[in-house]
């Protein structure tokens, strides 16, 4: 397997993984919980999730041919809480992410050797897939933050549990030891 390849298995495998932070944050939480926010200046999970997904497809529709940053994207509409229900908060987040991951699947060794535009300033192509991994990340761990926040004690921890790191390691020793 050619190091591009290893390359992007292992940036689909980390995008995956964030990804599913974000799927089972949000399982945990009903509609009013997905529309609260702190103060006016912040956004709710629904925001962050249309934001997100906005994003994603504005930068990866036609990713190595067309500027990221697409004409139809109105990204100042993505702060606005108008998603109404948890299903349409649902079908928004699995869009943004589809579009995201089948582009990143569709890459080759050659397309890593590339440059793509955002708002008209050139990336190489690994470059824009860590600018988004870094951005990706933050808005979902700000989903996980808020959703923390909101859950409390009914909160369902996504890793490992306090007080079991030890049991955990030695879970995974045991697993690849063998």
């Amino acid at each position: 397997m050619s190091i591009g390849q290893t390359y992007l298995n292992i940036v689909q495998k980390r995008f995956r993984s964030v990804k599913a932070l974000g799927d089972k944050t949000l399982s945990q939480l009903d509609n009013e919980q997905l529309h609260w926010a702190i103060n006016e200046e912040s956004n709710s999970i629904a925001v962050i999730v249309k934001h997100v997904s906005g994003n994603m497809v504005s930068r990866w529709t036609d990713f190595l041919t067309s500027d990221g940053e697409k004409p139809t994207r109105n990204r100042d509409d993505e702060f606005t809480d108008s998603l109404q229900t948890k299903e349409e908060i649902l079908t928004v987040w699995e869009k943004g992410w589809r579009v995201f991951l089948d582009a990143l699947q569709g890459l080759t060794d050659a397309d890593l050797q590339g440059f793509v535009t955002i708002r008209g300033e050139q990336h190489s192509v690994i470059d824009a897939i860590e600018r988004q991994m870094s951005h990706y990340s933050l808005h979902v761990g700000q989903i996980v933050f808020i959703a923390k926040q909101l859950k409390g004690s009914e909160w369902q921890t996504l890793s490992i549990a306090r007080g079991q790191s030890q049991a955990f390691n030695e879970s995974m020793l045991k697993k690849y030891q063998q």
